[in-house]
């Protein structure tokens, strides 16, 4: 390896250590540190962005770039006589670092530093004003935050334009660092179809019960039972306490601090018995694609190269595990006994009553705890809103009042309080516009990733009646995984599935289970 070489992998290897500082200080905010500590943190976290972007932009960085890209040219040379390009990685891994590279140039060091400050004070204020069901106290931090991003973007579409050549709207260019090349134009494309459908499908499931269809029973679980439940499903699923941790926090996440630090939470939800199981394998997915990417050492700069391909993917590995398995049918089968052992009665009558109990298909309030059915108009609705903040002509102070009446529109239901309504997300206390829609997105391909799935390997259900869970996670480790960042989302799916993705495979896979759900 040569000189430049070698000095650019130590430098991109600083960079990460400062990110994971900045990470852990991130997990210890969400789950431990007292509230009284948000307005320290903030400054960390402050000096720490300040810092990290002083190592993505000052020149040093820039002539270490070129430097090794000519070394490499040097060493390899193409044409006649060249042995040329020494790893395929390569040149996508520069193009990264300097896409990267001229993005943190564009931005003023200042409002780097004021952001974090605001996101630390935004979810400060977020948590105090959920609790009350207050959404004025969070309203000026929202306003505040709204203003760093829109300059942000700003600073950050210079030079840069669409995969069409036009330049990036506010919310695409503060999308982009979730979800590569993404545009207002592909999400109308894939979600219009949602829109209309999602709605005719939320309606039948209403008739049916209207018609007098068995509604769930209202069910508590100890909350040590809970925990017991997670951890066990951890467990099965390869959990290894030497790598990873299991905690709890007011929203559940996954994060990685380390090449071996893996973290999650999860949370209790009072009234929603299934919550925490079903959020841990939500998050569990996260953390086992996070596992599974390409990071080892001996690779050629296993930053950015190894990272996710895009949030929508990631999102699709949790609701692989959450929806496709622990929401399964054969899951249900083989866990009732567990369930039933665990409370010492069975309240669902059957594994079949279990099943219908994870899957109630009952539109809610609240975005976590939603069916398959209504999720995806809750994202429609946080994504139009977004749109509407950034973009659009909507005042901060509407927000609760334009919330509730697209929650009515497109759900049929009207929050009782701020809690309920706009103030139940943590994402827009940090400023992170352009997330939502990952989520859908999420759906998306993990529809069309199982069909791909079930194509090489037979129906999904059949290998979890077996038992076979670990031959999923190799089929995904073999065929999503270690693709990284050497594609965006879009390619991954074409080429891991053989198609363009579509919203087709996840309404096929709704109204199947629809179906069978129906039929029990």
């Amino acid at each position: 390896m040569g000189q430049a070489i070698d000095q650019l992998r130590s430098h991109l290897h600083g960079t990460r250590l400062l990110g994971s500082i900045a990470s852990t200080l991130y997990f210890d905010q969400n789950t431990l540190m007292p509230a009284e500590g948000s307005a320290w943190r903030g400054a960390q976290l402050a000096l720490l962005a300040r810092q990290l972007h002083g190592r993505q932009s000052n020149e040093a960085y820039a002539d270490l770039i070129e430097a090794a890209a000519q070394e490499l040219a040097l060493a390899h040379p193409a044409g006649p006589g060249g042995d040329g390009e020494p790893h395929p990685g390569w040149p996508r891994n520069l193009e990264l670092l300097r896409q990267d590279l001229r993005r943190q140039r564009n931005q003023d060091p200042a409002l780097v530093g004021h952001l974090v400050q605001a996101q630390s004070r935004g979810y400060s204020l977020w948590q105090e004003a959920r609790t009350r069901s207050d959404f004025a106290m969070f309203a000026p931090a929202l306003n505040e935050l709204i203003a760093l991003r829109r300059e942000q973007a700003s600073q950050l579409a210079v030079g840069e334009t669409g995969a069409d050549g036009q330049p990036r709207s506010c919310w695409e260019t503060l999308a982009q660092p979730f979800e590569p090349e993404i545009s207002q134009q592909t999400l109308g494309t894939l979600f219009t179809p949602l829109r209309q459908r999602l709605p005719e499908l939320l309606a039948r499931v209403e008739a049916r019960r209207s018609e007098g269809a068995e509604a769930p029973d209202a069910l508590e679980l100890p909350e040590a039972l809970q925990l017991e439940l997670c951890q066990t499903l951890l467990d099965d699923w390869g959990f290894d306490g030497r790598i990873a941790v299991l905690a709890r926090s007011p929203h559940p996440f996954s994060c990685t601090l380390g090449p071996s630090d893996f973290r999650l939470t999860t949370r209790i939800v009072p009234g929603s018995p299934y919550s925490a199981f079903l959020a841990t394998a939500h998050e569990w997915g996260h953390s086992l694609y996070e596992q599974g990417l390409p990071r080892r050492s001996d690779q050629w700069f296993a930053w950015p190269l190894g990272d996710a391909t895009s949030m929508g993917v990631h999102e699709s590995q949790s609701l692989f595990w959450e929806c496709r398995i622990a929401r399964s049918e054969a899951f249900a089968r083989r866990w009732h006994p567990r369930f039933k052992a665990a409370l010492g009665s069975d309240p669902w009558g059957s594994a079949a009553g279990l099943w219908r109990a994870l899957n109630p298909l009952n539109p809610g309030l609240n975005r976590v705890e939603a069916d398959e059915l209504s999720y995806g108009l809750h994202i429609l609705l946080r994504y139009e809103l977004e749109l509407a903040l950034l973009e659009g002509d909507l005042p901060v102070e509407a927000l609760p009042g334009e919330w509730n009446r697209l929650m009515g529109e497109l759900l049929g239901l009207t929050p009782a309080n701020d809690a309920e309504g706009c103030l139940q997300d943590v994402h827009w206390s940090e400023g992170l516009f352009g997330y939502f829609p990952s989520y859908l997105l999420g759906h998306l391909i993990s529809a069309q990733l199982s069909q791909a799935m079930e194509r090489d390997g037979g129906p999904i259900e059949r290998r979890l009646a077996a038992g076979d869970d670990q031959a999923l996670l190799v089929w995904l480790r073999e065929h999503v995984h270690p693709l990284g960042r050497s594609v965006d989302g879009a390619e991954l799916v074409e080429r891991v599935s053989g198609a363009p993705l579509s919203a087709v495979p996840f309404l096929s896979y709704l109204e199947d289970k629809l179906n069978r759900l129906e039929a029990t």
